[in-house]
């Protein structure tokens, strides 16, 4: 510890009275905080934005901490049986519990989020810790998050992506993306229909700060889309991107956007005509709500008008935005329009921050229909939303964007068709089809090192396979892929050595990578697919089906397929390495006609067993000598069983033995429990290629089951 540290620390504790945290709990060495604003209070009573006779109960509710959200994704076949297990296990049991005297209150839903997806409680983490129902609550709560079921998010956060009204066709930009809650509703809505595993529209999140875009990766991933794309660019500068389209290129439009701020103007740019804009801040400041809204909407000359959403979310209790408010400094000094400000005031307030002066422009930019809503309404956050609608292009920006002409990629690779390559001839002025053998041999130069720079960490290649890339055939034998199976969209991360995992991205995503990889730094896009066995010669295959990427697969599959029941999901996730007899004799038989290596082990709903899952569930596994397995991550295991009535808990930390057995080469890429999965009986393991059947790194897993039927007394 530094000197500055040190004296840092001396002087907390001498103004704490000599104590520190350890000394007498949490926080007993910092003063409580003062939760109290006079101007803040003064600006917001001068306004009038809170209804009469509600101001004190405005103020309380700042004050207060935000109740805990949660938001069960709507776009999985899972989320019904998610919602079932919450409402009718443990909500029921949250309810009927007190704590220290204390009954404790059931979660509610949000009355304004559709099909009861959304649900909020006070429940501090402090409780949880209290009783161990509680906990088991909470441990559901983190192993649904984890696997991408569950997202915790403000819930005023979930209003603009709902305002948006995505369809699967839509192209979607989120403009300043980080950390990813929003995004992660914007990729559910697009995969509204779980029969179309590749939606025509897609989600490129942006975010400035090049640390923060790798937490959007981790919330885009637990969704395992192949319609996202994850950039990192100044958002007020955000370059056009271009797609090709009838063998020339044109600039991307989008058809839904969400920004906020100092953003918006280059957001409206990029909009197509009839596309929905959804500003919103998480301010009440007038300043920063309607005075921008009213500067888009006058510089726009008509392009833009407010949409009328007040019958979008029935439920949600909002204000109307207003039409006349003052600007105050933060003396506490007033100004009622421009012309009362000093000119020595004129650098810090500008013109813009005051409504328009013209009482007819004023009222036919219907400012009432922004939406205010105020935190005591419905025990929320303050927040402030307004829908745009681009009727016409800007006008500066009424010429359409002029297309560059195509440099060398810095981190595309493959073998594209004429019409993927199109460039601009100088002298004519159009477009011309130029081969790709032409551009340094098909192999796409780096771009300067100064550059990659700029942008942080420098990201691995996209590189698509071709056309007649040898990897893929034996995968579309032994799998027996449709003919339909896009393989033109599967891709890797390397330009040399072995392939070890493939990805896929959606057909319209793939257009925006191979157009665009100059032009902006792409972070992460695509779902992983397929990962290489580490010995493939015996198995028929040299890559295995990864779990992340089986729901967008398992349509075009139609070989090495195994029925299963729900019997068989139980053993089949929580035991190491089951003989193929623990299996039913209808999944036995089905495995038994089957080589070695990967399988599809594929549940369907009894609609004559109500108690059973009432969705598909498609999961990896391999087939052995003599055994079977799944190849499911730690909390992907959890969620399947608890879907099939098995309770499972699990430890907090871990034995240094079992930390270091589970990180195989490759693990941080493939996530703990693949890492745990690829420790254990697949390609190459066990001696001579025998099955192990013994106590192994499955244990490792810290999983704890019991069925809802055994008795209190079998719980660890």
């Amino acid at each position: 510890m530094g000197k500055r540290s040190r004296d840092r620390k001396r002087l907390q504790q001498q103004q704490s009275g000599g104590r520190d945290r350890n000394g007498a709990g949490w926080g007993a060495g910092y003063a409580e905080i003062v939760k109290e604003n006079e101007l803040f209070e003064q600006y917001y009573r001068e306004l009038g934005l809170v209804p009469g006779g509600e101001f004190g109960a405005f103020m309380e509710a700042m004050r207060e901490p935000l109740p805990a959200t949660i938001r069960i994704t709507g776009y999985k076949s899972h989320a019904k049986e998610i919602l079932h297990c919450l409402k009718e296990k443990y909500f029921k049991e949250v309810q009927a519990l007190e704590v220290d005297g204390q009954k404790i209150e059931a979660p509610q839903a949000l009355s304004w989020y559709p099909d009861e997806l959304a649900w909020h409680t006070n429940l501090s983490r402090k409780i949880l810790r209290k009783s161990p129902l509680l906990e088991k609550f909470h441990q559901f709560l983190v192993s649904e998050t984890e696997s991408g079921n569950i997202s915790r998010q403000e819930a005023v956060s979930m209003i603009p992506p709902l305002l948006l009204k995505i369809e699967p066709h839509h192209k979607i930009l989120d403009m300043c993306a980080a950390p990813g809650s929003k995004t992660a509703q914007l990729i559910e809505m697009l995969h509204s229909d779980m029969d179309v595993p590749f939606p025509e529209g897609f989600v490129i999140a942006n975010d400035v700060d090049n640390k923060r875009c790798y937490l959007l990766v981790h919330q885009a991933k637990r969704l395992n889309s192949p319609c996202i794309m994850v950039v990192n660019h100044d958002a007020s500068a955000i370059p056009w991107l271009q797609v090709a389209r009838d063998g020339k290129r044109d600039a991307l439009f989008y058809d839904r956007i969400l920004c906020d701020l100092r953003i918006a103007v280059r957001g409206v740019e990029q909009l197509a005509v009839g596309g929905r804009m959804v500003y919103s801040t998480c301010s009440l400041n007038p300043v920063e709500d309607e005075a921008v809204i009213a500067s888009l909407l006058e510089k726009s000359e008509g392009a833009l008008e407010l949409v009328d959403a007040a019958e979008d979310l029935p439920g949600l209790k909002w204000m109307p935005g207003v039409t006349s408010w003052k600007v105050m400094t933060n003396q506490g000094q007033w100004f009622s329009n421009w012309s009362e400000v000093p000119e020595s005031r004129h650098t810090q307030i500008r013109p813009t921050m005051f409504p328009p002066t013209d009482p007819e422009k004023l009222k036919a930019m219907k400012l009432e229909r922004c939406m205010r809503i105020l935190p005591h309404h419905q025990n929320t956050g303050g927040f402030f939303v307004a829908v745009l609608m681009k009727k016409a292009p800007m006008p500066w920006n009424r010429r359409h964007p002029k297309v560059r002409p195509a440099r060398p990629s810095c981190s595309l690779e493959t073998q594209r068709t004429p019409s993927e390559t199109p460039t601009v001839d100088p002298d004519a002025g159009e477009q011309t089809e130029e081969p790709a053998s032409k551009k340094n041999g098909g192999v796409c130069g780096p771009p300067p090192s100064k550059k990659m720079k700029l942008f942080g960490f420098k990201e691995d290649p996209f590189v698509f396979l071709t056309e007649d890339d040898p990897v893929f055939p034996p995968i579309q034998t032994f799998y027996d892929l449709s003919p339909d199976f896009p393989k033109l969209n599967v891709l890797t991360r390397t330009h040399e050595g072995k392939k070890r995992h493939l990805y896929m991205v959606s057909k319209e995503l793939r257009n925006v990578l191979l157009n665009n990889s100059e032009r902006i730094k792409i972070i992460n896009t695509g779902v992983k697919v397929w990962s290489r066995n580490q010995d493939s010669e015996p198995f028929g295959c040299a890559f295995r089906l990864a779990q992340e990427g089986i729901y967008t697969l398992f349509p075009y599959i139609r070989a090495r397929i195994v029925n299963i029941g729900v019997e068989d999901v139980k053993v089949l996730l929580t035991q190491e390495n089951p003989f193929l007899s623990k299996l039913s004799d209808d999944a036995h038989a089905q495995a038994k006609k089957l080589d070695m290596g990967s399988i599809v082990l594929r549940y369907q709903p009894d609609t004559n067993n109500p108690d059973a899952p009432q969705c598909p569930i498609e999961l990896c596994g391999w087939r052995g000598k003599t055994s079977i397995r799944a190849f499911v991550p730690r909390n992907e295991r959890f969620h399947y069983l608890r879907m099939v009535g098995v309770e499972v808990f699990h430890k907090q930390g871990r034995r240094a033995d079992e930390a270091s057995s589970e990180a195989p080469e490759g693990a941080a890429e493939d996530g703990a429990g693949e890492a745990v999965a690829e420790g254990q009986e697949g390609p190459g393991r066990g001696e001579n290629g025998a099955d192990s059947n013994g106590t192994g790194p499955a244990r490792e897993l810290l999983l704890f089951w019991r069925t809802l039927t055994a008795p209190p007394a079998d719980v660890p």
